[in-house]
């Protein structure tokens, strides 16, 4: 993709997301008034740049795609004029600050990392980039996502989240909520493209979710954003059976603007979930773990 592709593509996502933001707030959620006449679902572009205090000529103008340069100030005076939730604001400033790129480069994953995610055994734990590509996990993790890890939609032995969910069927029976998975993931894939629009592999994503998969062309046509990731999630384990989870994502920011997350799967306490998910633990351990722990036991240590 030349530098001239991606500087169009990026100008085409600022302008529908502020397009479709703008069709969903009416002119009575805005306090303005309304008549029989209007022919646009939402907020026309003069009315948004009334709210926002800026002319009609310069939001047209940064709803076409020009945003570098623009001011924080103002970009949070559009942003509350379209009532954006926080999440979508942060998106805004995100699509602002890559229009002023400085290349983030993917970047091995620290092994004190690896050492924390290793040290937790009744949680399942792993590390994902931007592009939902898995790249470190701890044991339960792996036991917890078998089906994933097992998926051919696997690239050189790296799961990737997106095309599991999008593009194996089995994801449809180990999601139990499938539908707000596909709707979580596409808002996810959406906001690491607003902060990344020259990154190659991502385009390459989601030009192969958006040709091979009728869903993710739908969740995707809707332009919704989002950043932070917790909640419950509900999955169908091959092994131990259905399993309530919650979930919580954490920001790891490392050198050279990498940004990945870590993601915590647990059981609420004393919960059928929580027997099963220690259960799924035992079963993940394998003997070299064992003969390890033995060795430990028979020096003296743990």
């Amino acid at each position: 993709m030349s530098d001239q592709s991606g500087q169009g593509d990026h100008r085409a996502e600022i302008r529908d997301f502020l397009a479709t933001r703008r069709a969903k707030i009416t002119p009575e959620q805005a306090g303005l008034p309304t008549s029989a006449r209007r022919r646009v679902p939402g907020l026309r572009r003069e009315e948004v740049a009334v709210l926002a205090g800026v002319s009609t000529e310069w939001y047209t103008r940064l709803e076409k795609g020009h945003i570098g340069g623009v001011s924080d100030d103002v970009l949070g005076a559009v942003a509350q004029a379209l009532q954006l939730d926080e999440d979508e604001r942060d998106y805004l400033f995100d699509l602002a600050r890559a229009a002023r790129p400085a290349r983030r480069k993917d970047v091995p994953v620290p092994e004190r990392l690896q050492w924390l995610l290793d040290s937790m055994t009744l949680s399942s734990a792993f590390v994902r980039n931007g592009r939902q590509d898995v790249i470190a996990t701890n044991h339960l993790a792996r036991a917890l996502h078998a089906p994933m890890f097992a998926s051919t939609t696997s690239r050189d032995g790296r799961p990737n989240v997106a095309r599991y969910i999008f593009l194996d069927p089995t994801s449809q029976d180990f999601f139990v909520d499938w539908d707000a998975a596909c709707s979580a993931t596409a808002a996810l894939l959406r906001a690491e493209a607003g902060r990344e629009p020259h990154d190659r592999a991502l385009r390459e994503l989601i030009g192969e979710l958006s040709t091979l998969s009728p869903e993710f062309r739908g969740q995707w046509a809707v332009h919704d954003v989002r950043i932070r990731h917790e909640g419950i999630k509900r999955l169908r384990h091959p092994e131990v059976g259905e399993l309530e989870l919650t979930y919580q994502s954490l920001d790891l920011p490392l050198p050279q603007r990498a940004l990945h997350d870590l993601t915590l799967y647990t059981a609420e306490p004393h919960s059928a979930s929580e027997d099963r998910l220690k259960l799924l633990a035992s079963l993940s351990v394998t003997p070299a773990d064992t003969v390890e722990a033995d060795r430990d036991l028979a020096d003296g240590v743990g």
